[in-house]
């Protein structure tokens, strides 16, 4: 399928990730359906959309004539079935395989022949999730970073049945979002995250073996390398859940002691202590003041 002939843009996922591939879709005018299996959060959507361009607007990164514009492009619900006229479908729902899986078990039979089925896995192999479709050469990995309206990148993965040119229509449609694609082989995390993950990792153990503190560690990252978040701020952001995942593919996929996740990380996923989405990880969320170190 030609880029040209893309016209309509499915998301599954109504979180964080999924809200922004449907701004940034529609701010690059194409019509957007986001489905969530919450109705409170499909539900919710659109205003948070709307909050999030708000603040694009403040910071001089976007014009209200462009909400104005994007924001009737957007539609939402619960119903797989609204993806039958979608020309291609964009997967950013949790990073667990046996749920994606389950959700690309139900999209296909909806889509038409043509359509293209796009994952936006952090992690998982783009090869064995297009195996459980009926369209493997139409199946590919498009991996956003957060958050998708700031972040240039994407990250474009193709599996070993992936089309040619279903590759080259998500190279285009990436540029056409307003990102710079980056292709990466389909090995466990990819490049962002094979680099980043054990990085982050490296922090927990730190903190773990009381080489220093959460602010000791994130101030110096920040103020020795000019990093403009801590990696311990940074796993917060990400949510620890997602980041034990994305360690454990690591661990799992490569074989190799040197990505084991940190004993403390998994204390805190155990605890559900997740971060910012809970109000508390590696920092506290929930005062009025500056989060404060959890350890």
């Amino acid at each position: 399928m030609s880029v040209d002939l893309i016209k309509k843009i499915g998301v599954i996922g109504a979180g964080q990730m999924g809200l922004g591939i449907a701004h940034v879709s529609a701010l690059a005018g194409y019509d957007v359906h986001l489905l969530d299996n919450n109705p409170d959060q499909a539900d919710a959507a659109l205003k948070k959309i709307e909050a999030h361009m708000n603040r694009r607007v403040e910071k001089g990164k976007m014009s209200q004539a462009e909400i104005v514009a994007a924001l009737p492009r957007i539609s939402t619900g619960t119903e797989m079935s609204a993806f039958g006229d979608c020309d291609i479908v964009i997967e950013a729902a949790v990073e667990n395989e046996e749920v994606k899986k389950a959700i690309l078990r139900q999209l296909c039979p909806v889509l038409k022949p043509e359509a293209i089925i796009a994952t936006n896995t952090s992690s998982i192999s783009i090869t064995r999730l297009a195996a459980g479709t009926d369209r493997p050469e139409k199946f590919v990995g498009m991996h956003f970073m957060n958050p998708v309206p700031a972040m240039e990148l994407v990250e474009t993965i193709r599996g070993i049945a992936t089309d040619p040119d279903t590759f080259n229509t998500i190279t285009e449609l990436s540029k056409k979002m307003g990102k710079s694609p980056v292709a990466a082989e389909d090995f466990p995390a990819f490049i962002v995250n094979r680099i980043l993950m054990p990085m982050i990792n490296e922090a927990v153990y730190t903190l773990y073996e009381g080489v220093g503190s959460v602010a000791a560690i994130d101030n110096a990252m920040k103020m020795g390398l000019h990093h403009p978040m801590g990696p311990l701020e940074l796993a917060d952001f990400i949510g620890l859940d997602t980041f034990l995942a994305v360690v454990n593919v690591l661990h799992e996929g490569l074989a190799d002691s040197k990505y084991r996740p940190c004993p403390l990380l998994v204390k805190y996923v155990e605890a559900g202590w997740l971060g910012r989405k809970t109000g508390k990880g590696f920092y506290d969320y929930t005062g009025d003041g500056d989060p404060v170190p959890t350890r």
